[in-house]
């Protein structure tokens, strides 16, 4: 009996070959979008879980607040991880890392660049599960000047060689690393970045004791059942005990009255699994991905299965209608009602089933061009975890049964003699029930349109917006200790340069900061002031196009000028300096008769130094000494460069470096890298919507063919009495407008809350504009037309003879 109902259901449907097409490419498409965000989710999901000990894995995170500013950072002292070890019972072992950034490996005389190198302790392979090939995991970072490599690394640098015991030359280091081990490269779903691991203890701060000299990220492994609540307490205690003196020393204050200032100095330890989707914190690691684009993607997917099954649904109710008279003729026949419940149930589950094999397909061939987008990879195996091809399969029955139930519960139970002689009473119902399926699909088409727009509008402000200096034409040089004692005589020499308008040095670049530092002023020595810092030359502020406010800027002919500050006018706001000029911070104090004094110069207009999800803070430039030989050279190049003038740069740089490669990159491209997340998500947002909208759309193209089809006659006989071919379009598709405008009314609010709750994420976003809500509808509108206006006017242009024998 199985087997007939399976041969009835296959027959049935091959006689039904528009609907058929209609529906598997609707729902095809829907599961294929679905698949490929559930993928992505999972993915992001993923990170960091396959540490074994990841469940006693912690980042100790330093929250911090100084004048009003508050931090929420990776970066700790050095001294921690070995204080917690000593004086922390929980604490089992410790593990400090030190990021660096694009560095040069030297092999005999070949250079390769590499952007993925950490520091660390000799405990990595002890707390993370990345498997070691060459070497032992206790030993191979347990001296200073050795080295670990990723298996691709190794493979680049040696080729078929055996890299262990050989030696290399990293960054600006006169001495030699030893390759002690080779270890297998770091998945994707993992926080860690690193080809190549360098001992710790090879750098000379790894030793420093000083507790507000935070620049290293510190995790820690506890013992088996340790209480993290217990280590909030011991945190406190060593707050006090160590970082209270240094406060007093610097701010002249007990902790106590420190923190009843509204300061705040805390610590506490972040699980290794929440690291990956808590962008709060600002990471010297992978930058953390923002969780509240999960739930979007998440509810894109959901959205446009929805509106799949939607369709799945209404066509089948329709087709149902017309299969009305299959139904009364087996019924008389003898077949049961179980019988024919079985056959749409069968015919709808079939039909999910060979949906669900396209989307296989369809995800295999699109993903490429998923991961492309997002620079991530991807992949999918229905077969590399046994629960996916069965959850795969309850999908399917779920919505076979799902679009499949109407007809089979509710056209199966139709008197015989009333379907033969054409008495349908649920007629009405039934176009209740498809008008009521078009809303809802009208509806989510609509939030994905207006939804995906706001969030366009939102990046394009971002990428736009006036950042208060001038990014376009700067290309900014970051290995510039390179130079060593020659950073000027470059400069110099760079500047004379025809394509080259300025250039400057400096240890900071908007976009990239890396000193967040307290103060205190004379007269109000109680508080506390924190300001970013950087330490600039005299050519920084013409060099990014900075417009200053109120004073002067730096002066190389002015010795004074290396002990004085420019300030920019939001931390003159934020501070409440009524008279910044009569301002002095306290920039040293050795004993209490010798106090040096810094004052403000120059107060520059507000700019963006950082991404425009946050707010300007308070932020202060500082003479630069030639002693600093770390920072950027910052060149500001005349419009339309050509790669002659890039080349006349470098070549100055071989000049004063040999053969040391010159790392650079255009501030105008690493802002817009800062938004990638963003754009690329944006990017994303506006393709799923489409597909939604296209399934939607044939949807709905099926739905008015069978409008069409059931009042055939009815155009033949408003034709016949003089009906114009407008007037039949107007007829049907009111019926539509009328749809989509109570989709509207129910979309709207919808739109409202979950675009004002996004917003509220950026500092400095878009304004709701009611036009966004009115395209939404016209676009809706639009769409319908034109989906419906090509069957309605053919059927219109039929000679009504025929339209009045049509059965």
């Amino acid at each position: 009996m199985l087997k007939n109902l399976f041969k009835y259901s296959i027959r049935a449907l091959l006689r039904q070959k528009s609907y058929l097409i209609i529906n598997t490419l609707g729902l095809s498409v829907g599961l294929a979008c679905s698949l490929i965000i559930a993928i992505f989710i999972f993915h992001e999901l993923s990170y960091d879980q396959f540490h074994e000990k990841k469940d006693r894995l912690y980042r100790v995170i330093l929250n911090g607040k100084l004048g009003g500013q508050e931090v929420e950072v990776t970066s700790t002292a050095s001294v921690i991880g070995p204080t917690m070890l000593n004086e922390f019972p929980e604490v089992e072992s410790f593990l400090r890392i030190n990021p660096w950034g694009e560095t040069v490996i030297k092999k005999d005389e070949r250079t390769f660049m590499e952007s993925r190198l950490l520091e660390v302790d000799s405990t990595f392979f002890g707390f993370f599960s990345i498997p070691l090939i060459h070497g032992n995991p206790k030993t191979v970072l347990n001296r200073e000047h050795c080295a670990v490599l990723s298996e691709s690394l190794a493979k680049k640098i040696f080729g078929d060689e055996y890299p262990v015991d050989q030696m290399i030359r990293i960054g600006t280091d006169s001495t030699f690393y030893l390759i002690t081990g080779v270890m297998a490269d770091m998945p994707d779903n993992t926080h860690l970045r690193g080809n190549i691991l360098t001992s710790f203890m090879t750098n000379p701060r790894s030793r420093n004791q000083h507790w507000l000299s935070n620049s290293f990220d510190t995790y820690v492994l506890l013992h088996e059942g340790a209480s993290t609540d217990a280590i909030d307490q011991r945190f406190t205690d060593m707050i006090i005990k160590y970082v209270g003196p240094v406060i007093n020393q610097y701010f002249g204050v007990t902790m106590d009255d420190f923190l009843a200032q509204g300061n705040k100095y805390r610590m506490y330890l972040q699980p290794l699994t929440d690291i990956h989707l808590n962008p709060r914190i600002e990471n010297m690691l992978k930058q953390p991905n923002d969780p509240k684009y999960l739930w979007i993607f998440g509810s894109i997917g959901l959205l446009i299965i929805l509106i799949a099954a939607v369709n799945f649904m209404n066509l089948s109710t329709a087709q149902s209608t017309k299969r009305a008279k299959e139904v009364g003729i087996k019924k008389v026949s003898g077949s049961s009602r179980g019988m024919l419940i079985s056959q749409f149930l069968i015919e709808s589950i079939l039909l999910s089933l060979v949906a669900m094999l396209l989307a296989v397909l369809l995800v295999e061939f699109c993903l490429p061009y998923f991961n492309e987008l997002l620079n991530i990879h991807l992949h999918f195996n229905p077969f590399e975890n046994i629960w996916i091809i069965p959850a795969l399969l309850a999908f399917c029955i779920f919505t076979g049964i799902l679009a499949g139930s109407y007809p089979a519960f509710y056209i199966s139970s139709y008197n015989p003699y009333q379907v033969l002689k054409g008495i349908l009473r649920s007629g009405k119902h039934n176009s209740s029930l498809r008008s009521s399926l078009v809303v809802l699909q009208f509806t989510i088409s609509i939030v994905l349109i207006v939804g995906t727009g706001i969030m366009f509008r939102q990046i394009s402000f971002m990428l736009n917006k006036d950042l208060g200096f001038d990014k376009e034409q700067v290309m900014v040089l970051s290995n510039i200790n390179a130079l060593r004692d020659h950073q000027q005589s470059f400069k110099k020499e760079v500047k004379n340069i025809s394509g080259v308008m300025n250039a400057a040095i400096s240890t900071a670049v908007p976009g990239r900061n890396n000193n967040n530092n307290g103060y205190r002023l004379k007269g109000r020595e109680k508080e506390s002031f924190l300001l970013q810092t950087n330490w600039v030359d005299s050519d920084f502020l013409d060099t990014y196009g900075i417009e200053l406010a109120d004073g002067r800027f730096f002066s190389d002919e002015s010795e004074a000028d290396n002990a004085a500050c420019i300030l920019n006018a939001q931390a003159v706001k934020h501070y409440n300096m009524t008279e910044p000029f009569s301002e002095k911070f306290i920039i040293s104090e050795n004993d209490a008769e010798e106090i040096t004094y810094m004052p403000v110069i120059g107060v520059v207009d507000n700019f963006h130094f950082e991404s425009l999800q946050k707010a300007i803070g308070p932020y202060m430039m500082r003479f630069r000494d030639e002693n600093f030989h770390w920072g950027y050279v910052s060149i500001r190049l005349k419009s339309g460069v050509s790669k002659e003038t890039i080349q006349e740069i470098e070549d100055v740089w071989k000049d004063y470096t040999g053969d040391e490669p010159m790392q650079y990159f255009f501030m105008d491209q690493h802002f817009e890298r800062l938004y990638r997340e963003e754009k690329n998500n944006a990017e994303l947002s506006i393709i799923f919507t489409i597909l939604g909208i296209l399934i939607a759309a044939l949807g709905l193209y099926g739905l008015t063919s069978f409008t069409v089809q059931q009042r055939t006659k009815e155009i033949g006989v408003r034709k016949t009495f003089g009906a114009s071919i407008f007037t039949i379009w107007m007829l049907i598709n009111k019926e539509i407008l009328k749809l989509v405008g109570i989709a509207t009314l129910i979309a709207w609010p919808l739109i409202y809350w979950a675009a004002s709750n996004w917003l509220n994420h950026y500092h400095y976003r878009i304004d709701l504009n009611p036009i966004d809500f009115i395209a939404g509808f016209a676009i809706a509108a639009l769409i319908a037309l034109l989906t419906t206006s090509y069957r309605v006017v053919r059927a219109a242009r039929i000679n009504p003879s025929e339209s009045l024998r049509y059965e």
